[in-house]
């Protein structure tokens, strides 16, 4: 499953808003100030399980300030709780984590007498964490649930200009290596040849606050070609933006391995075009060739 979003830039304005100190923000999630320091420079980026307690902090909720797309498997639930690993293993009143370590990994699932202590620890309930533990066993075997593929194909596109920025982010980037709004903000300015714009009226485009105000076309420009997407993905209309998520997620399941899934996968009348489709597939052929042994090995 996708972990969650980590912006660095949204991060240390919602910091600086609240009028909190990086020590402070520090002090609460139980880091040194020099590590705060590095998550807002983009140096490192906070384990998963402290992204609960960066948020309580901050005065946002976890799915606010750093969003996930999709739904949560057994990871993502402990997580999302704020527990590493081996602190679960006092919560299940066992010696060590392991009977955790394997359900998440997908080699056995929980004993049923470790569910209701450990659903409580979680913050969901019994059936939801055995949802969860359903997606990690699949995730292990290279498969994909029926009900999460059923829902991955009948996604609405984005509409509004906040939501196609964010699927961009989230789709096309490594957890923790989106770029920041400064930096969207200087390639659309060195693309434009002057200052159109700055990292708070990207964060405002990205996070909806400027909605009824419509950027500079240049601006928009810019991000398109930053973003590595044909200007028309902004414009109102579900086709191309709905081309654009069928693509992303195909060329994801390309890179995590599932690239069978992309040449069998059929399209409906809303799915992608034919010469899309072959450039997919061809990236494809790609990822096969670079990841296949050399023949003299």
């Amino acid at each position: 499953m996708p972990a969650r979003l980590f912006d660095r830039d949204r991060v240390r304005k919602v910091r600086r808003d609240a009028e909190t100190s990086q020590s402070d923000v520090a002090s609460a999630v139980g880091v040194a100030d020099s590590t705060v320091a590095g998550w807002e420079l983009g140096t490192n980026a906070p384990d998963q399980e402290k992204l609960p307690a960066l948020a309580r902090v901050l005065k946002k909720p976890l799915d606010v300030l750093f969003p996930r797309n999709g739904l949560p498997d057994l990871t993502d639930l402990r997580c999302d709780a704020g527990l590493y690993r081996y602190e679960v293993a006092g919560v299940i009143g066992t010696k060590s984590a392991g009977p955790v370590a394997g359900a998440e990994n997908g080699v056995r699932p929980l004993k049923e007498r470790y569910l209701p202590d450990l659903a409580t620890a979680y913050g969901v309930t019994v059936k939801e964490l055995e949802q969860a533990q359903e997606r990690s066993m699949a995730k292990a075997r290279g498969e994909e649930l029926e009900g999460d593929a059923a829902a991955a194909s009948v996604e609405e596109p984005p509409r509004t200009l906040a939501e196609k920025i964010t699927l961009l982010l989230e789709r096309s980037y490594p957890s923790g290596a989106a770029p920041g709004d400064g930096e969207i903000a200087d390639a659309v300015n060195a693309y434009a040849g002057s200052q159109v714009t700055t990292a708070e009226k990207v964060e405002a485009l990205r996070t909806g606050a400027d909605e009824a105000e419509a950027p500079a076309p240049v601006v928009l420009d810019g991000i398109a070609r930053f973003l590595g997407v044909t200007r028309l993905y902004f414009e109102p209309g579900d086709e191309v933006a709905r081309q654009v998520v069928e693509g992303l997620r195909l060329m994801r399941a390309g890179k995590s391995g599932k690239v069978g899934r992309i040449r069998a996968r059929g399209m409906g009348s809303e799915g992608l075009s034919a010469d899309v489709l072959s450039m997919l597939n061809e990236f494809a052929t790609e990822l096969e060739k670079k990841d296949a042994p050399d023949a003299d090995e």
